[in-house]
């Protein structure tokens, strides 16, 4: 396996903090309202994201990341991730890499402490931790987090529709 190159334009909390969203660590992509082009899992892979020429499925061009449908409705798409670790956030990149026509124009990041390691439900109290943010496609996003609680579960809502191509979710992991 590569190691990614690190990027000298990213915020120091990229290097200060183990990435809790990691697959290789048991992130998970629990549930999303669509993943129609591309599953939620890729969003987790800790590999850089790629573009294939050529490469198509059954669903259209291939695309290494999560990618939804364009919604005919209103309202807009999400992803429940379950980190890792519960940790307090310290940063979120958002990684719109090889989305350049289907990235979403806008997304917001919620998060819950989900207590014995359960899954959300309707009960589940959600934390505003990333206000509704302008995205730009083939691109880092990187976003500061200020909240001081640890949280489990993360909910990714991007508006209206789109893909991203990752989601680091920088921060440290706190003892059970």
């Amino acid at each position: 396996m590569a190691i990614p190159k690190l990027d000298p334009n990213a915020p120091d909390f990229t290097r200060r903090y183990v990435n809790l969203a990691d697959s290789r660590l048991g992130a998970q992509a629990l549930e999303a309202s669509d993943d129609f082009f591309a599953p939620k899992e890729r969003m987790l892979n800790p590999e850089p994201a790629v573009f294939i020429p050529g490469k198509y499925d059954d669903h259209g061009k291939w695309m290494d990341g999560w990618e939804t449908r364009r919604k005919r409705t209103t309202g807009y798409d999400w992803c429940i991730v379950k980190l890792a670790r519960p940790g307090v956030i310290k940063g979120i990149d958002v990684d719109t890499s090889h989305f350049t026509g289907n990235f979403p124009p806008a997304a917001s990041i919620e998060g819950a402490h989900v207590a014995d390691g359960g899954a959300p439900n309707q009960s589940t109290q959600w934390t505003e931790i990333v206000p509704s943010t302008t995205l730009q496609g083939n691109n880092h996003h990187y976003l500061e987090v200020g909240a001081e609680q640890p949280f489990t579960h993360l909910r990714v809502n991007i508006y209206p529709d789109g893909g991203i191509a990752r989601l680091r979710v920088y921060g440290q992991p706190q003892l059970d």
